[in-house]
């Protein structure tokens, strides 16, 4: 089986359990995102070095197949994406919400602005959720053209980018304050 169809080279594209649309249409460019943010989450999975980002990092990975899945699947074909497929519920919501809070409990956080960067893993970390601000920004827009099936997947990205800003800080945790604000400490500025 050859990697490329040559079904796209006029600017179309095929979606999840069928219909085409322009490779620029809203859809795409949200699903897109996602891909995007699952390659960043990739790469901060490969600098971070606490184990447990690591196997964070793996897990939400997967769930971020399922809001590409749902987000490549128009409006009257969800039903038989269901049929086949688990989709983001708030079940997925709470537990991320799990994860943040059991990071805050183990991290203080700087009154001072942070500065990305303390460390290569924390770095991808902070990519990876501009990325995730990104697919909200699509996300929003997605809902206000009524494109959005579920609106649990909003809720999804938005904790998920709490969850990689707390991840990023947890994973620097152990690092003197100068660096994670980027602030000298000595008054001989």
């Amino acid at each position: 089986m050859k990697i490329y169809t040559k079904t796209g080279d006029q600017g179309e594209t095929g979606l999840f359990f069928g219909g085409r649309v322009p490779k620029s249409d809203a859809r795409c460019e949200a699903y897109g995102e996602a891909d995007s943010v699952v390659s960043y989450m990739g790469l901060a999975r490969a600098l971070c070095l606490d184990e447990g980002n690591k196997e964070i990092l793996l897990h939400v990975q997967n769930r971020m197949f399922t809001v590409g899945a749902e987000l490549a699947t128009l409006p009257e074909n969800y039903e038989k994406l269901t049929d086949y497929y688990h989709t983001i519920d708030s079940d997925m919501v709470l537990e991320l919400e799990k994860y943040i809070d059991k990071l805050s409990d183990s991290v203080d956080l700087p009154p001072d602005f942070i500065v990305s960067g303390g460390s290569p893993g924390s770095a991808a970390l902070d990519v990876a959720r501009t990325g995730v601000r990104t697919l909200e920004r699509r996300l929003v827009e997605l809902d206000s053209d009524s494109m959005l099936v579920n609106g649990d997947i909003l809720k999804f990205v938005n904790r998920l980018s709490d969850l990689l800003f707390m991840m990023a800080r947890y994973e620097d945790r152990n690092l003197p304050p100068e660096v994670i604000t980027g602030q000298r400490i000595s008054d001989d500025e």
